[in-house]
C-alpha cells in the first residue's frame, strides 16, 4: 500500500534526522493518513478513501466531497477518485438537463 493521500496527492517527504552532535541521517516524513468513508451527495452513496488529515479538512472547507472532486485537478486524484469525479459530473449534468426541461 502506498502512503499517498487519494484526494490531495500528498505523499512522503525526505529529510535529515539531525542529532545533538549534528550527525545527519536520512529519514522519511509520512503524511497522517486516515481511512475514512466520505458521502457523495450527487451519487447518494459513500466511498472509502485513504485521506490525510489535511485533505479531510480541505474537503470540509470546500463544502463536501462533490465540490472538492469537481474543483481538483485529475493529476492529484487517485484512480478511484477520478472515477467518482466523472460519475458526479455526469450526475450533475443529468440533473441540470432535467431542471431545464
Amino acid at each position: 500500500m502506498s502512503r499517498i493521500c487519494e484526494l490531495t496527492g500528498k505523499g512522503r517527504l525526505v529529510g535529515n534526522h539531525v542529532s545533538h552532535a549534528n550527525n545527519r541521517v536520512k529519514r522519511v516524513f509520512l503524511p497522517n493518513l486516515q481511512k475514512v468513508s466520505l458521502m457523495s451527495d450527487a451519487l447518494g452513496k459513500s466511498e472509502s478513501f485513504k485521506v490525510s488529515t489535511h485533505g479531510l479538512r480541505c474537503v470540509e472547507h470546500n463544502g463536501g466531497l462533490d465540490n472538492w472532486l469537481v474543483k481538483t485537478k485529475d493529476e492529484k486524484l487517485s484512480v478511484k477518485a477520478q472515477r467518482m469525479k466523472r460519475a458526479i459530473k455526469k450526475s450533475r449534468k443529468a440533473e441540470n438537463a432535467q431542471a431545464a426541461a
